[in-house]
């Protein structure tokens, strides 16, 4: 049995946090990966990892060898990438993820383009609006859109990003407008439901002792989803006033056929990120779809509403 192929088993099986994952992403079945970690602990006789039915974890010895390994790996990847014909080539799956509405229009538009740079790369997007595991569900990489809540993954923010309330001008025209975010509470707020991602609730700036703070705030109303998209189709239809980034409605509003409220109390951006289980020695694929990512959001025109 080859000893990288034993590395490189090792460094996948502690990146996905699971045989499974890890078998996933080398297309091979779980007793594979079994056999090629027993024989890597047998050889250098030493305990690398714990491993349960549902997760394993590094040894005191595995988190050492760990990092020696990644290193060992990614220097092997660029010195095979710096002789390569072509120059830098990146190769096998990318799995990455991204919220439903964010990803239909801002990330599957892209992904022909990025194929068509790196043809050796195979590409998996799945577009949801929860928040993936990504170690245990087998995701190099996802788009997340917000505030990013404390973790052990690494990100890089890509862009920045802005949330307005917005409403028909017909539901408006029936029930008024909102003067100030408390207000809200005598409204028809179209929210997501529990199993979203957007949990601290809406975002607003408002003057505070002498300053300006952001509060959150959980408005209510009879209708909510968890799918972000449904929620920007009711509001179009008059159903009520909802909390929506600006790359989703610029359009609409743009057109009349949505009002934005509240605009004083908007609160600063926050921002669109790339997540990530770990910061160095990322896949090439990895690193190049991120790069791809920054560059195409960076350019001016990308988020006018027509561009």
């Amino acid at each position: 049995m080859s000893r990288l192929k034993q590395l490189e088993t090792f460094v996948t099986v502690a990146a996905r946090g699971g045989l499974t994952a890890a078998a996933k992403a080398q297309g091979v079945a779980p007793a594979i990966i079994g056999r090629r970690l027993d024989a890597l602990e047998q050889r250098l006789c030493v305990k690398l990892l714990v491993r349960t039915t549902r997760r394993v974890t590094l040894t005191p010895e595995g988190s050492a060898f760990l990092e020696d390994c990644q290193r060992l790996l990614s220097d092997l990847a660029n010195a095979e990438a710096s002789v390569s014909a072509g120059g830098i080539k990146a190769n096998g799956h990318l799995a990455i993820t991204a919220p439903a509405g964010f990803g239909r229009r801002h990330v599957a538009p892209l992904v022909p383009q990025f194929r068509e740079n790196h043809p050796d790369v195979t590409l998996s997007l799945s577009l949801s609006d929860r928040v993936v595991d990504l170690a245990a569900e087998g995701f190099d990489c996802a788009v997340r859109v917000g505030e990013m809540p404390d973790s052990n993954l690494m990100s890089v923010r890509l862009a920045d990003n802005r949330r307005l309330c917005v409403a028909a001008p017909a539901y408006l025209k029936r029930h008024g407008m909102p003067r100030h975010p408390q207000d809200l509470a005598r409204f028809d707020c179209l929210t997501l439901s529990s199993e979203a991602s957007q949990t601290r609730g809406w975002a607003f700036s408002v003057p505070q002792n002498g300053a300006r703070e952001v509060v959150h705030l959980r408005p209510g109303g009879p209708l909510s989803c968890s799918d972000g998209e449904v929620l920007f189709d009711w509001c179009l239809s008059g159903c009520g006033i909802a909390w929506r980034s600006t790359w989703e409605v610029q359009a609409e509003v743009a057109s009349g056929a949505l009002v934005t409220l509240l605009e004083d109390y908007a609160a600063p951006p926050n921002g669109i990120y790339a997540v990530f289980a770990q910061r160095q020695h990322l896949p090439l694929r990895v690193r190049l779809w991120i790069d791809y990512l920054k560059q195409q959001y960076a350019q001016a025109d990308f988020w006018q509403p027509h561009g």
